[in-house]
Order: structure tokens, then sequence, then C-alpha cells
């Protein structure tokens, strides 16, 4: 089992075709060895999201899909080349059941989220909101557990979580100690995660190394200086995490090539 996850900041800009040496993301799709593909930020309706993802979709993926309740903002998704025996919008709270923000789906006797929380904003209500859906998660993420240990199905949640989680995380992490996304609460609320024994599999396959990131700005020269982010996240169950075979991310040869200011991270389970 290969499992991918990119925030594709906008399927439609994503697929489309920016230079004859760039051509979106629907080629990646056809030379990706993954059986499962979470996207993020999609910003897209459910109808335009499957018109995006028609020639993926006629090559036999199957599309789940939690279609963002303000226009073109958030939306998350699942691609799956097994069919879904499950799909469920929303991790349970009644605040984000709408905002297109978690998607969960059971596909070849695996659990699968797509998962994007919130950038928010330091001392202002949009860190209170993004705190709030991180509490949703982390109640969602223990019944998940609960579930591994009582009937032995594995899960893995993927995405964009907005949070660096150690100064390994963000290559300028003494500019962004007072910032979202690498605030102490946060960074301490990822590792009470991570001590109810989630793994984060990337790290996991890299420790103690600056990065892998996979999330530079647009802006400057972050990307060709390699001044990243880590925060898109496979956090998977034990069992599953001892499967781990390899773990990457697709950062592309050039800054010409990327079709995303993030990059896919795949993670391959054996």
């Amino acid at each position: 089992m290969i499992v991918s996850t990119i925030n594709v900041n906008g399927i439609r800009a994503a697929v489309k075709q920016r230079s004859p040496e760039n051509l979106g993301l629907l080629p990646w799709f056809k030379e990706t060895q993954a059986d499962v593909v979470c996207l993020q930020e999609t910003r897209a309706d459910d109808e335009q999201l499957a018109d995006a993802l028609s020639p993926v979709l006629a090559d036999g993926w199957h599309l789940a899909s939690a279609a963002p309740h303000i226009k073109g903002r958030n939306g998350v998704a699942v691609l799956s080349r097994t069919p879904f025996s499950g799909i469920r919008i929303g991790c349970g709270a009644e605040e984000f059941a709408h905002h297109g923000r978690y998607l969960e789906v059971d596909t070849a006797d695996l659990t699968v989220a797509s998962v994007y929380f919130p950038t928010g904003e330091a001392e202002t209500d949009r860190q209170l909101e993004k705190e709030r859906f991180m509490a949703a998660v982390a109640t969602r993420m223990a019944a998940l557990i609960e579930q591994s240990v009582a009937a032995g199905k594995e899960s893995v949640l993927c995405g964009d979580w907005n949070i660096a989680h150690t100064e390994n995380d963000i290559k300028n992490w003494r500019g962004n100690i007072k910032k979202a996304g690498f605030l102490p609460q946060e960074r301490q609320w990822l590792t009470d995660l991570l001590a109810t024994d989630w793994v984060d599999v990337v790290r996991q396959a890299h420790p103690g190394v600056a990065g892998p990131y996979a999330w530079w700005s647009w802006r400057g020269k972050a990307f060709d200086n390699d001044a990243g982010w880590r925060i898109d996240y496979q956090l998977a169950t034990p069992g599953l995490a001892a499967r781990v075979a390899s773990a990457r991310t697709e950062r592309p040869a050039a800054y010409a090539l990327r079709w995303s200011d993030h990059a896919p991270v795949t993670v391959h389970y054996s």
C-alpha cells in the first residue's frame, strides 16, 4: 500500500498546464505508484472537483470529497484505486461538519483521512478556531486508536496540519517562534498527540535531520534555498507505522515545475 498526500492549492490551478515543461497535476497521477492519494485545499465543490479530475477518474480511480462551505476555500478529497467501503465527512464536531477540512474513508482494509488544518493567526479568533479544530481532530484520533487496539483496524491521517513540530521541521524557526504554525502550544499539542501512540512516519524514517520539507513559499528564493516547512504529515497507528518501507517528499527538480506550493508526501507501507 502506497499513500500520498498533497495540498494542491486549488485543484483547477493544479491541473492546468503552465508551460511546455510544467503539465500540472494530471501527469503526476499518470506516473504515481500510489494506491491512495489525499488532497487538501481543493477550493472546489464536488462537481468542479470531479470535472478537474475527469482524466484521473477515467483511468479507474475512485473519488470521495468534502466540499468547502465557503466558495473558493478549503476542500479535501481522497482518491483510491480500490472502491470505498465507507465514507465519513467531518471529524465529529458540529462546528466543522461542513467546512471541508476532514474526510475519512475505508479502503483496502485501511481507514484513511484527508485533513486540512486552519492556518490560524497568533492571538486572534482565527487561532482559537484552529485550536478548537485541533481538539476535535484529537478526539476523533483517540477513537481511531481504540479501534486499532480493539479490532486491529489500522488508520492513517494525511494532510496539511499547518504545524511545524520541531526546529527540524522549519528552516527559519527562530523567525517564527511567535507565529501561527510554530507556536509553543501548537507544537506541544502535536507532542501530546504523538504520545497517544500515533506515529509521524516521515520523521520515523528520517530521524534527527532537517526536513524533508514539503512546503515552500512562492515568493523569493525559498524553494531554491530549501527554506521550507514540514507541515504535511502522515500520522499512522502503530501497526501500520511498523510496516513503513520508505517515506519521501516528492520535491520538484526546479521551481518552474511546481504545480503547488506544497509537494507530495509519499509513504510505502509494506
